[in-house]
């Protein structure tokens, strides 16, 4: 059958094209693609092409759909797996495989399988591992977007402490700790937060760091910290770009006691060293966002490393048990991985937002791949609306407004009603 997609050719070549899927086999499963939310692996590995690690040395005779964040509705299914998936049901994955050893995802490595397309095929290989998953909640986008709330979730579960003199590691985050998000009012940082405030562990106190005081704005808009403080969590957005000494006003916030957690949001060397500095005894320091640059380094205390027992780490996505507590938080109403979209599009927009993500301010971009619409910033919605004459905008741009100015099942099925389907 026919499908439509965006392909990746080599470094900084993303094609918008369609192209043939082959029929599945016994042990394959066709799915119609409705939303993937795109990330930002996802533009270092279309800048990099097969310079990325997870990028086959054919891709530009076997290109490669993009788009591994993806959510729709299950067509087809090979008889080996017809008693686990039936036609119909909604759907989502872990797209972290690490299957027999390979880097091997969807987005990056296979030519009929991932996100930013009409339909692809699911391999065996998601199947064997449990990674295929039945999506009963209501929305798409909850869905697509609980593989970026995984990988913060598997942060959270990495971290680890230990006692003086015993060598076993207490995974996760102390509970009752001091946590702080640095660089942390963008998408991924904003979803780290409203997985910290209502998850099971949670620290007392949360320090959110940014530079940008309209994202931070923005934050405590939707996490209030006089709401936040009912529940026994302090919380604060600092923007550290205003101080002479950020360091020293952060360690003032406990007192000089420093943190126990900090998750480092952004590949930049002197937030990484500031991450370092405001670790307290026993601190643990995860570097989160993934630099391009293979010898991007940054310095460190590493006397705190020998004498305070600061422990350094990073982790790259989450795993299939993270996706799935993602899911149930999200299905209970605990979080609401909506705080991390800003942005909306059709398929026709994926490939130039991909290629110039890190230049386009805001959080997620939703791109929902049967429909034909420039990316929308959520605020530019009734404007756009105005000035196009088109009611259907200004209408959905009512939905937005009721829920906050967020993203929500009720806008997402009027603009799939609403909008012309490819």
């Amino acid at each position: 059958m026919k499908a439509k997609g965006v392909r990746l050719h080599g470094a900084g070549d993303l094609r918008l094209e369609e192209f043939e899927l082959p029929e599945i086999t016994d042990d394959e499963i066709l799915v119609k693609v409705v939303s993937d939310s795109i990330c930002m692996s996802t533009y270092k590995c279309a800048i990099l092409g097969t310079e990325h690690k997870r990028v086959h040395e054919d891709v530009a005779e076997h290109p490669a759909i993009m788009g591994h964040e993806f959510a729709g509705d299950i067509v087809k299914v090979g008889k080996n797996h017809q008693e686990n998936f039936k036609p119909g049901m909604k759907f989502t994955l872990q797209p972290a495989l690490n299957y027999k050893g390979t880097m091997w995802s969807p987005g990056y490595s296979y030519e009929f399988f991932g996100g930013d397309t009409t339909y692809c095929v699911i391999p065996a290989e998601v199947m064997e591992l449990g990674c295929l998953l039945e999506y009963k909640g209501r929305a798409y986008y909850e869905a697509s977007l609980a593989e970026p709330m995984s990988c913060s979730i598997g942060a959270f579960h990495a971290a680890y402490h230990t006692k003086m003199g015993v060598y076993t590691h207490q995974m996760g985050i102390k509970k009752d700790g001091r946590l702080a998000i640095m660089a942390g009012a963008g998408p991924m940082g904003l979803g780290a937060l409203t997985y910290a405030l209502h998850c099971d562990v949670r620290p007392s106190l949360v320090v959110v760091t940014d530079l940008n005081q309209e994202r931070l704005d923005r934050a405590a808009l939707l996490f209030p910290p006089e709401e936040i403080a009912k529940e026994g969590i302090r919380l604060l957005f600092v923007n550290t770009g205003n101080s002479a000494d950020p360091v020293q006003e952060l360690l003032d916030i406990t007192d000089g006691a420093g943190y126990d957690d900090v998750l480092c949001y952004a590949p930049v060397a002197s937030v990484i060293t500031q991450s370092s500095a405001i670790l307290g005894r026993d601190g643990c320091l995860n570097f989160f966002a993934g630099p391009t640059d293979k010898k991007f380094s940054a310095e460190m205390n590493f006397y705190d490393v020998h004498y305070n027992s600061a422990h350094v780490m990073g982790t790259t996505g989450g795993n299939t048990e993270d996706m799935i507590e993602s899911l149930q938080l999200t299905e209970q109403g605990r979080i609401d991985p909506a705080v991390m979209v800003t942005h909306i599009g059709g398929l026709d927009a994926a490939a130039d937002t991909t290629l110039n993500l890190p230049k386009i301010p805001g959080g997620k971009k939703l791109i929902y791949t049967h429909l034909s619409m420039p990316l929308t910033a959520l605020t530019d919605l009734r404007k756009t609306g105005e000035e196009q004459k088109d009611n259907r905008l200004t209408a959905l741009a009512d939905i937005v407004d009721a829920h906050m100015g967020l993203w929500s099942p009720e806008a997402e099925e009027y603009l799939l009603q609403n909008f012309i389907s490819e």
